[in-house]
Formats: structure tokens, C-alpha cells, sequence
């Protein structure tokens, strides 16, 4: 599946950066966290994350790894989450670029394959639910970078 979006960011460019490179940060925002876990500091971390489509749930243990940042313009980061009988990759890519009046564009994509119980189980609802998580997840990146 594949998802991508912009999101235009009142605050300047390094506080967007900051913000979405910080796994501490990011967890706030994103939809079922339990825990995140620091392996080596601003390259790779762990996050452990519940995610239900339907009445059918489950819990992910997800290794994030950075594998390419450009300081205050593009980062790419990789992840591999494992649950009982599922799987989930991703990769994942920023941009950042200048907007209108001091504001930061956030052009964003990713890739996701979901196999196992959870893709045969629930997927006719993949789709809605994974854009429904990335629109709660990006409309409170924006709010807590522009408090």
C-alpha cells in the first residue's frame, strides 16, 4: 500500500526536523505506542504498538532504523514489526521544504506490506483504517510542533 501526503507546518524548518527525528516525540502522536525504546541514539530504536482493524487487534514489536538523513531536508527510515502470525514493512521518506510565511511544507510517503492473519483477516479495511491513523497522527505532529 502506498500513502503519501503534504502537510504545511506553522513553525520553521529545524523544529519540524527536530521534532520527527526524535522517536520520544513522534511515539505522542502516533496511534497505539505502548513503548519506545532507544537501541543506538538518532539511528535506530524499537517501538512496541497496538493496532486493531475492526474487532480484530493485535500487537506489533516494530525495530525503526534511520537509513539516510540530510539534516533539516530529508529522512528515510525503515521498519520491521513482527506479531503473533503478521508481519509489517515500511519505508518511509520526508521532505522538508520552505512555505509561505515561515511556515515548513512536510511532503511525506510511505510504502506498507502487511502479511499474515491480519492482512487475510482484515484487508478490506487495511486501507481506511492506515489513513485514518496517519491523519490522527500528522494533525498532532502539527499541533505539537506549533504550540
Amino acid at each position: 500500500m502506498h500513502f503519501e501526503g503534504i502537510v504545511a507546518i506553522q513553525a520553521p524548518r529545524e523544529k519540524v526536523w527536530n521534532f520527527l527525528t526524535n522517536p520520544d516525540f513522534v511515539s505522542q502522536c502516533a496511534p497505539g505506542i505502548k513503548s519506545v525504546d532507544v537501541i543506538i541514539p538518532d539511528k535506530k530504536f524499537r517501538a512496541v504498538a497496538a493496532v486493531g482493524f475492526g474487532s480484530i487487534s493485535t500487537t506489533f514489536d516494530n525495530e525503526i532504523e534511520f537509513v539516510e538523513l540530510i539534516d533539516l531536508e530529508f529522512a528515510k527510515v525503515k521498519v520491521h514489526g513482527k506479531a503473533p502470525g503478521s508481519a509489517v514493512d515500511a519505508l518511509g521518506e520526508m521532505k522538508l521544504s520552505d512555505g509561505e510565511d515561515g511556515a515548513t511544507n512536510l511532503n511525506w510517503s510511505a510504502e506498507i506490506t502487511i502479511v499474515g492473519t491480519i492482512a487475510s483477516l482484515a484487508s478490506r479495511m487495511l486501507g481506511g483504517v492506515t489513513n485514518k491513523l496517519t491523519g490522527i497522527f500528522f494533525s498532532c505532529v502539527k499541533k505539537k510542533i506549533e504550540e
